[in-house]
């Protein structure tokens, strides 16, 4: 029965109906505490846990401890929150899926009921990552990539489907539906749930995909976890986290005519980058705000990963009301969702100073212009009218940032051997997709009529463009279709080639070979632009360097103009039948815009798309044969093995063993993804990946990629640190000045030059513990696991980094890898490591405590001794028991066979 804590189990009317609820206007009485002051973000968070108070695992300190919570105070205490459900991608659920199905295989050999290792949470994967953009510009595309989608994936499909009936709450939308952070805001969202005690609740999730805050626009609280901390949420383990600063933004005025919501989000990422938002919610206010339609608000949400914060948090108001009219939920679902967060005291988006924030930012909409984002990081904004003069500047220059090109090279042709002339600055790759963009019709409809105005004046793309079209719902389809814009969409090459994650995450398909020949025997700077979130180096195409991210018309507008070196606001777009043509003949204004967007918020369209998930998942999905059983067979594969996390499994964990005598197996600079770390796209032959899929009869054109093969341990800890860009400062530099490009290290003391497989497999025969070494903002981006899964399979026992990002420094210590941060001015550089040195680690001898000070003792090949304090980045009690365990998996599984 449900408990009544404060005596805050109330009742709140819905029309004629009552409702039970966890009252956080009670909660502030009975505490004395003004909750109305508190974050709308926190509010949420709160109701959890009040809802989940037992006495044990939540109790009435943690209630207290929110409830009181101090805008500026230090962040010591941690916040236990139980999620409503879990959401997953298929690159990160399938791996997640094994560990479960491991976790059963471990438990029948323990000779305990597989079944008790069962998600306590609804959980639904959304299979949205896996198509690739091998066909485009064609009516066919779409059928043709699919076909190819299901040949390729056939044995992670049967795997999925395994799932679906060994697990009661495990449930799986087919391919072809759409991106799972869409399919997550037009369906599978509730807004509200009631229990099985009439009891309501908010709303809540993570999910194993970074842009899963994309559902903060209906004022949702969830964020993107590492597959490690979700399968903890589904097994019934609270999160544990740092009680959060909360950035206020607010935002006043409105966007000027032209401006998109992706020009927006932009200069956001920009502003929020600039202070430092890494770990913190931000939760918008004011009446700018308000102003701000749905998607529009999904769209910031969506990048809050890019900005490095937790959540980009929306408050429920009447807008979101009218999306979930116009998206096809229920009347009683709309009915009870106003009414709780009015009954809460949560409804309407507030004034900055109706809320007490860690910080108070502001943002005038009217300031915000037409902008990019590139070549390699999406919060390096760049205005429309500076990007030619800005790529200028970046092609030799000599930063991280730059292509470090001699400029006299700029303006040389190269002649592939098809005889296309190609040039520094070229765009090969023109795509429409990602969940950011195409979950907002209004500049998808932009894009639509940016196109019908650029056919009618006589414009064209050229053929040798990869335009694609994918976007994140088939209801876009249907609108632009109704509108009448997607023929002219098509006649430049954007037919619809897929519904799902496509080049965001790398899955653009390759160039033709001339091309990719041309590219490297000259080392030309070619570029991308995406109206994606996420540009980082070699994800888009390991051989295109420079990647902008766009507003869906801008990506037209530029497929159009062909290169990067056009100055769009100052030079003609293009040539058309009756001369030369603007962006401004062909930009579509905002009264254009607004009078079509009523057609694409159509109920029975959403409610009849969504209905065939059941009734019809396509033939492509029928036809898969999934196994049956409570406990997987672990059938040979390339694809799906027995991940190794739970070798030599014991009831008891084992002591941790002190590092002593490590080496370094890498140096990194700063701003290393995870992307660089565990990258998601294509599969070089030469590759320890590569070679290992060729050893087992795997031809190169049936590799697919390292993010669809995530369920084979083989291919991902081959694969940890192989990024084609990654530079490993160990390396010496390359005769020009340059750093060498790829995953390779120097194993010591043999001097010999290995990749950085094979140099770790060599320290772990040799008995060699090992550390990498980096700069700031480690691990930022996409929250990859196997970007800590496959550390630790290296042996790398600490990572020491100038500062890291929020979930993969959880990922380390989810994985019993230590996260260490230097103090003060301290880094690699400071301290003029080489990679020659051993280290050792002191300091957890007696115990661990949450953020303490260790030791770090350096020892150089000269004889010399250094020792410098180190900030160990344990943050949290329970994140202390998950390391003493090995990490959170045996941690959990010990919990679940010990019941």
């Amino acid at each position: 029965m449900p408990h009544s804590l404060f005596d805050t189990l109330q009742t709140f009317p819905i029309g004629r109906k009552k409702g039970k609820f966890y009252s956080l206007p009670q909660l502030g009485k009975a505490l004395d505490v003004d909750l109305s002051k508190l974050p709308v973000s926190l509010r949420v968070v709160l109701e959890a846990v009040l809802r989940n108070y037992d006495g044990e695992r939540i109790t009435k300190k943690h209630v207290r401890q929110l409830a009181t919570w101090k805008p500026k105070a230090k962040r010591t205490e941690e916040i236990p929150f139980v999620v409503a459900r879990v959401v997953l991608q298929d690159f990160t659920g399938v791996p997640l899926l094994a560990d479960i199905a491991a976790m059963r295989s471990v438990a029948q050999r323990q000779g305990k009921d597989p079944k008790r290792i069962e998600p306590l949470v609804p959980v639904d994967l959304v299979v949205d990552h896996s198509v690739m953009i091998d066909y485009y510009g064609t009516p066919d595309a779409l059928d043709l990539n699919m076909k190819v989608e299901f040949q390729r994936n056939r044995e992670r499909y049967q795997f999925m489907k395994w799932g679906m009936q060994a697990f009661k709450t495990f449930g799986v939308v087919p391919p072809g539906f759409g991106i799972v952070h869409q399919v997550n805001l037009e369906h599978l969202a509730r807004g509200v749930h009631r229990d099985a005690n009439d009891v309501y609740y908010p709303d809540t999730l993570v999910g194993t995909d970074s842009h899963t805050t994309m559902i903060n626009g209906i004022g949702v609280v969830g964020w993107g976890v590492g597959g490690i901390e979700a399968e903890a949420s589904m097994l019934g383990q609270p999160l544990y986290m740092l009680t959060p600063d909360v950035v206020g933004v607010e935002l006043k005025g409105q966007l000027r005519g032209g401006v998109t919501a992706t020009d927006l989000v932009l200069t956001l990422t920009e502003l929020l980058r600039r202070n430092k938002v890494v770990g913190k919610f931000v939760e918008f206010c004011g009446p700018g705000t308000s102003s701000l339609s749905v998607t529009d608000r999904a769209t910031i949400g969506n990048m809050a990963p890019e900005y490095g914060a937790t959540m980009g948090f929306f408050p429920v108001d009447d807008r979101t009301i009218e999306y979930f009219q116009g998206t096809g939920r229920s009347k009683d679902e709309i009915d009870a969702l106003r009414a709780y967060f009015k009954a809460q005291g949560m409804y309407g988006i507030p004034n900055a100073g109706d809320i007490k924030y860690s910080q108070l930012l502001t943002l005038d909409l009217s300031t915000v212009a037409p902008s990019l984002a590139g070549p390699k990081r999406p919060q390096d904004r760049i205005e429309l009218g500076s990007v030619k003069s800005r790529f200028i500047e970046l092609y030799s220059e000599k930063s991280t940032s730059g292509f470090s090109q001699p400029p006299e090279k700029l303006t040389q042709p190269v002649r592939t051997s098809s005889g296309i002339e190609l040039h520094n600055g070229d765009i090969l790759i023109a795509a429409i997709t990602s969940c950011t963009n195409t979950s907002n019709p209004s500049v998808l409809l932009a894009a639509g009529l940016l196109a019908k105005k650029a056919v009618e004046a006589g414009l064209k793309v050229a053929p040798h463009i990869k335009t694609s079209l994918a976007p994140g719902s088939r209801v876009v389809t249907d609108y632009l279709r109704k509108t009448g814009l997607l023929p002219y969409l098509e006649q430049l090459g954007f037919d619809v080639a897929a519904y799902g994650c496509t080049t965001c995450i790398g899955n653009a398909g390759d160039l033709a070979p001339d091309f990719n020949a041309a590219i490297l025997e000259n080392d030309l700077v070619c570029a991308a632009v995406l109206s994606g979130n996420r540009n980082f180096e070699a994800r888009i195409h390991p051989n295109i360097k420079a990647n902008f991210l766009a507003s869906p018309p801008l990506v037209v507008a530029y497929a159009l103009a062909g290169t990067m070196l056009r100055d769009l606001m100052s030079e003609p777009i293009g040539r058309g039948k009756n001369g030369d043509v603007w962006i401004g003949d062909i930009w579509p204004s905002s009264e254009e815009v607004l009078a079509l967007l009523p057609t694409a918020m159509n109920p029975e369209v959403f409610r009849g798309n969504y209905a065939e998930i059941r009734t019809n998942p396509g033939e492509l999905w029928k036809n898969i044969e999934g196994g049956e059983g409570d406990v997987y067979t672990w059938p040979k594969s390339t694809y799906i093995a027995e991940p190794p996390f739970f070798t030599g499994f014991s009831m008891q964990p084992s002591s941790v063993e002190p590092v002593r005598n490590a080496r370094v197996l890498a140096i990194f600079g700063d701003s290393i993804t995870t992307d660089h770390i565990s990258p998601a796209g294509s599969i070089k032959e030469n590759s320890p990946a590569g070679k290992w899929l060729l050893s087992h009869g795997i031809m190169k054109q049936d590799f697919n990629s390292y993010g669809s093969r995530r369920g084979n341990h083989e291919i991902m800890m081959r694969g940890t640190f192989a990024n084609v860009r990654i530079k490993n400062l160990m390396i010496p530099p390359n005769p020009d000045g340059s750093r060498f490009e790829g995953g390779e290290t120097i194993h010591q003391p043999s001097g010999e030059r290995l990749s950085i497989y094979d140099a770790a497999m060599k320290y772990v025969t040799e008995g060699t513990s090992t550390v990498v070494i980096a700069g700031e903002e480690y691990g930022s981006g996409s929250s990859r696991d196997w970007a800590a899964k496959g550390t630790q399979l290296l042996g790398v026992k600490a990572v020491i980094a100038r500062s890291f990002e929020r979930i993969h420094r959880s990922n380390l210590v989810g994985m019993g890898v230590l996260p260490l941060q230097f103090k003060g001015d301290d880094s690699a550089a400071s301290l003029g490591l080489n990679g020659t040195e051993t280290f050792d680690i002191s300091g957890l001898e007696n115990g661990i405590k949450p953020q303490q000070d260790v030791t770090l003792t350096i020892r150089r090949t000269d004889g010399s001794v250094q020792q410098i304090p180190m900030l160990l980045r344990i943050d949290t009690a329970t994140e202390v028991d998950y390391y003493l365990h090995g990490g959170i998996l045996p941690y959990v599984l010990r919990g679940l066979l010990a019941e």
